[in-house]
């Protein structure tokens, strides 16, 4: 009797721990993070600070991080099993963690809106709500994807590895799922397709009257949003392999033939263009008024986006990671984090987080976010900087009060000890 007690105990203790795996998820990312996650000391080095840090659902033995994307609200880290995990930017507090698809498919970065969140794990496009995470709808796709997903007010938009570019009309989808017909009849939702002689190897991007994308057979194509009618089509002399980068007037285009083109984004015309004298297949980034561009084994280069003027170049780097209004941060090819100076390229120093491999390349805000494989999180920021500076779309900038704190109307001693500072906790496990 005292053994089936015993046994109904152990079996007790082990639904409980099932029943809560934030918890158990938070003591075993306690018990491993302090010999990876960047001392404060060292971050202070450099003006640096830890804003947060947390843990992704995922199994470890298994499963790893494959992408990290974000919006000026949350941080989506997807991974190679389709669990997609969302953070609160600013916070580091888990929002959700749901299963998007089947384990061990390909999986594309995903893409958000203002209310959901998309991205395609195999041939099937996932659609949730992005701050609750529950399954809004599911769509079978055509054909094998060969980017991730974009999306409009009206459309969807997913390019194919046959050199197709498919776009899905929304409200026919939300008609079928209401109906219970997805994924079943997921055809009835394809508004057109558009044919390329290579694959399409750039998410589309959509200014509401045109969808631009890229193609490997060289060029970027600009079609109406409503029909499948080519507005203007620009040709480069070799396969184009990197994403575009865009900006309200302008799309940066990067080629293997080792030119940076700046086009009108209404009409193809040229406005600029730029020889690196190696191949480009990274996407160029844009932050401010300044463009960076990453040739194969040509370093950095920071160009200036109103006529292509090149600013200064660094030998050795081989990727952007983020960017305050005074500093550039980039990796090397140690896997170091470098700091410039964004004026000059100066090297202000660098610090060695070869742990944290998976690195977010942000463009949207002043945020340094990088991960382990295993789903470890951490977002660093400047000393003081409370509030994210927002690079791309400045106008969703939070409206911050500009008001000084009252005094305390009792002063504290100034011979009194300062209370000890508690050790951080993660931001999963509050």
């Amino acid at each position: 009797m005292k053994l089936l007690r015993n046994l109904f105990f152990c079996l007790t203790c082990g639904v409980a721990s099932l029943s809560t795996p934030f918890a158990v998820q938070a003591q075993s990312a306690s018990t491993n993070v302090t010999t990876e996650l960047p001392t404060a000391r060292t971050l202070n080095r450099y003006g640096l600070e830890r804003a947060w840090w947390s843990q992704a659902t995922l199994n470890p033995k298994r499963d790893k991080v494959m992408h990290m994307v974000i919006d000026e609200e949350n941080v989506y880290m997807q991974s190679s099993n389709g669990v997609v995990t969302a953070f609160n930017a600013d916070s580091g507090r888990q929002l959700w963690a749901v299963q998007m698809g089947n384990r061990d498919e390909p999986v594309f970065p995903g893409v958000s809106n203002d209310r959901h969140f998309l991205a395609v794990n195999g041939m099937t496009l996932y659609c949730v709500d992005r701050f609750t995470g529950r399954m809004t709808w599911e769509l079978m796709l055509p054909a094998m994807p060969s980017v991730g997903p974009s999306v409009d007010d009206e459309h969807v938009y997913v390019g194919t590895l046959d050199g197709s570019m498919y776009s899905f009309e929304l409200r026919k989808i939300r008609e079928l799922s209401r109906n219970n017909r997805l994924p079943s009849w997921s055809f009835q939702a394809i508004r057109w397709r558009y044919k390329t002689s290579k694959e399409i190897t750039s998410a589309a991007y959509s200014t509401g009257r045109l969808v631009n994308f890229a193609s490997r057979d060289g060029s970027l194509y600009a079609v109406s949003s409503t029909e499948r009618d080519l507005t203007w089509q620009f040709e480069t002399n070799a396969p184009i392999t990197a994403p575009f980068a865009t900006t309200d007037t302008s799309l940066v285009l990067a080629s293997e033939d080792f030119y940076v083109y700046c086009l009108d984004r209404n009409n193809g015309l040229v406005r600029w263009e730029f020889a690196s004298g190696f191949p480009i297949r990274k996407a160029p980034r844009v932050i401010g008024k300044d463009l960076y561009i990453l040739p194969d084994r040509g370093g950095l280069f920071s160009l200036s986006l109103t006529n292509g003027d090149q600013k200064w170049t660094r030998p050795g780097i081989t990727n952007v990671l983020a960017a305050t209004k005074s500093r550039l941060f980039g990796t090397d090819q140690t896997g170091n984090v470098v700091i410039l100076n964004r004026a000059d390229g100066r090297p202000l120093g660098s610090l060695p987080l070869r742990a944290f491999s998976i690195r977010l390349e942000n463009d949207r805000t002043d945020r340094l976010f990088m991960a382990t494989p295993s789903g470890l999180l951490i977002c660093m920021r400047e000393q003081g900087s409370e509030f994210a500076f927002y690079h791309r779309y400045p106008e969703r900038s939070p409206i911050v009060p500009d008001i000084e704190p009252d005094e305390p109307a009792d002063a504290p001693s100034t011979d009194t000890p300062a209370a000890a500072i508690p050790e951080e906790k993660p931001a999963a496990a509050n």
